[in-house]
C-alpha cells in the first residue's frame, strides 16, 4: 500500500502542535479583568506593609489606593512573619471579603534564619487560604538573605516567590522590594523604605498588577 506522505505527516503534526500549544498555555501566568473603583483589596504583611519608616499616608497601601481608587485595607503588623500570618489571614478574609490580597511577608522569617523552604510552605498556606476565599493572591517577593549582597547594594528576590507564584497561579510582584532596599536613597534603614521608597514600591506593584490585567489606566 502506498501512503500519501504529506497527508500522513499533516495528520500526525496537527495533534502534536495542539499538544504543544496546550503545554505552552499551562506555563503562562493567569490574567484577569480589571478591578473597578471601590474594589476591596487587603494589603497583608509586616512593617513594610504597615509603613514603618515613613509618615502617615506614605505607606504603599495608601499610595496604591490613591492611584487606583480601590478601598485598600492596611493589615500590616510590624514584626509579622509568614509563620504567624497563617493564623490571622482567615479572620481578615471573612471580615473584609476582599477581591485581591497583596501578600508582603517572609522578610522577618529570613532575618530569623528560618529555612527558605519552610517559609515557602507557610506562604503557600496563606495563598491557598486567600484563593479558597475566592480572592486573587498577589505575592511581593522579599530579598534573599545575604549580608554580602546587602553590603554591595545588589539584593535579589528569594527564588521561593517565583516558584510559589507559578505553582499556585498567584500574581508575582518581582524585583520591587529588592530594588528599593538596594538603594540607600530609598530606605530609612536596612529593611524599611523611606517615603520615596514607598512611592517606588507602589509604582512597581501597580505595574505588576496592571500586567496581570487587574488594573487599567481607564478604570472608572
Amino acid at each position: 500500500m502506498l501512503f500519501d506522505i504529506p497527508k500522513v505527516a499533516s495528520r500526525l503534526c496537527l495533534p502534536l502542535l495542539a499538544l504543544i500549544l496546550i503545554l505552552q498555555g499551562c506555563d503562562e501566568a493567569p490574567t484577569y479583568s480589571p478591578l473597578p473603583t471601590g474594589t476591596t483589596v487587603l494589603a497583608f504583611g509586616d512593617s513594610v506593609t504597615f509603613g514603618t519608616g515613613a509618615g502617615s499616608s506614605e505607606d504603599y497601601p495608601a499610595l496604591l489606593a490613591t492611584a487606583t481608587g480601590w478601598n485598600i485595607i492596611n493589615a500590616g503588623i510590624p514584626g509579622d512573619t509568614a509563620q504567624k500570618g497563617q493564623s490571622r489571614i482567615e479572620s481578615l478574609l471573612k471580615q473584609h471579603n476582599p477581591q485581591l490580597v497583596i501578600i508582603g511577608l517572609g522578610g522577618n522569617d529570613f532575618l530569623r534564619r528560618r529555612p527558605e523552604q519552610a517559609v515557602k510552605e507557610d506562604l503557600r498556606n496563606i495563598v491557598v487560604q486567600v484563593q479558597n476565599s475566592g480572592a486573587i493572591a498577589a505575592l511581593i517577593a522579599a530579598p534573599e538573605f545575604s549580608l554580602f549582597r546587602a553590603g554591595l547594594g545588589v539584593l535579589s528576590d528569594s527564588p521561593i516567590y517565583g516558584e510559589l507564584a507559578e505553582e499556585e497561579d498567584a500574581v508575582l510582584i518581582a524585583a520591587v522590594f529588592s530594588k528599593v532596599l538596594s538603594d540607600d536613597r530609598l530606605k530609612t534603614d536596612a529593611i524599611h523604605p523611606n517615603a520615596k521608597g514607598y512611592r517606588e514600591m507602589s509604582y512597581g506593584i501597580l505595574q505588576a498588577i496592571s500586567q496581570a490585567g487587574l488594573y487599567a489606566t481607564d478604570n472608572d
